[in-house]
């Protein structure tokens, strides 16, 4: 009995050349955002806004922090086209257009709060081969910093412009606010949303549960210092939840898709409005099919996440892991399997990568 062996098919050479120089761009590009979570972390984009062109020693003198360290940090950025050297002074300048998406309060989004993301796959990688090999999941636990880093997306996606272009465009829930009504925030994490609504609406009640008793310690936390006393925080699996007619509004800010049941979760909010209520859920705005997220901004960012997070997070509860690319098609699918008869669809210029809907029983 002869033995096929498989001869591998001739290939363009060009072509495999090509595709090898972009793979070590994106190798280059990848330390790059290691860097720049560090970078971020330490505040240093924020430093070298404020700064003019300066030396690896004015940077260090200015921040507190270790020059050698500096130094190196700052090669990275100068040849990743970050930051700009002149080798005759010596000195380093972040150009302002690069600043407008690297600082904290940046004109077009921190995208340097993303590179945290990145590196939070390395931290998780053993744990997400795990996943591969044996088909189970992960818990909140395994991923350090996961609500700090959601925290801060929820400043820029959500608070920034909740109260100025998001509740606005939702006729009526800004004036329903205003008078004095029961919220919930349904997978809340840190609270930041909640706690910047119950600040602005003193005549409302708010209540935010989460799974995840670190994130709720900290949302607590933040709400005493700040003398916040019409919201509330509660450590609470939403597996199964309903309260009929408790609530006049629900928010959800990017949870849904990586709970154990979504469908289950949209049925139990939708049975707990009061009569005229309203359902509020921000997720990510790609489609369910793949084919159609090709040009979808930072698509392969977002599947990335969703193999090493959203997915297992899913899975670790005895779900079906939806993962965070499950599309808007889903989405709207699931609320009106909910029994929900007005579905709103909004998008905003602020925001590329979600979409908000707003919906009535």
């Amino acid at each position: 009995m002869s033995v096929q062996t498989f001869t591998p098919p001739a290939f363009d050479q060009a072509r495999a050349e090509a595709f090898a120089g972009k793979i070590a761009e994106a190798l280059d590009t990848a330390a790059v955002m290691g860097m720049m979570a560090i970078g971020h972390r330490l505040g240093l984009f924020d430093t070298l806004a404020e700064m003019p062109p300066a030396t690896s020693e004015q940077i260090a003198q200015k921040t507190g922090l270790a020059e050698r360290y500096i130094r190196e940090w700052l090669a990275v950025m100068t040849c990743g086209r970050v930051v700009e050297y002149d080798p005759a002074r010596r000195t380093y300048h972040l150009p302002p257009e690069h600043a407008a998406c690297l600082t904290r309060g940046a004109p077009l989004g921190n995208l340097a709060v993303y590179s945290r993301l990145t590196s939070l796959i390395g931290a998780v990688q053993d744990d997400v081969v795990k996943c591969f090999e044996t088909g189970g999941g992960t818990t909140y636990g395994d991923y350090p910093c996961f609500h700090e880093i959601m925290a801060e997306d929820s400043q820029q996606t959500v608070i920034s412009s909740l109260f100025d272009a998001v509740l606005p465009a939702f006729e009526g829930v800004d004036q329903r606010l205003a008078a004095g009504i029961d919220v919930l925030d349904a997978g809340c994490g840190r609270g930041e949303a909640l706690l910047a609504m119950s600040q602005r609406f003193p005549a409302s009640r708010f209540v935010g549960y989460d799974l995840c008793p670190d994130a709720i310690a900290h949302a607590q936390e933040k709400a005493r210092d700040a003398g916040a006393e019409n919201v509330h925080y509660e450590v609470r699996d939403l597996t199964g939840y309903c309260e009929p007619n408790r609530w006049d509004l629900i928010f959800s800010f990017d949870a849904v898709h990586d709970q154990k049941d979504p469908q289950g979760l949209i049925n139990g909010l939708a049975g707990s409005l009061r009569p005229g209520g309203v359902y509020v859920m921000q997720d990510i705005g790609g489609s369910a099919h793949l084919e159609n997220n090709m040009e979808f901004p930072m698509a392969a960012m977002l599947y990335a996440i969703s193999c090493a997070h959203c997915t297992p997070i899913s899975v670790g509860q005895g779900g079906q892991g939806l993962g965070t690319m499950w599309g808007w098609e889903t989405a709207e699918a699931m609320l009106r399997a909910a029994g929900f008869q007005s579905i709103e669809q909004h998008r905003f210029e602020h925001d590329p990568t979600n979409v908000w809907f707003l919906s009535r029983v």
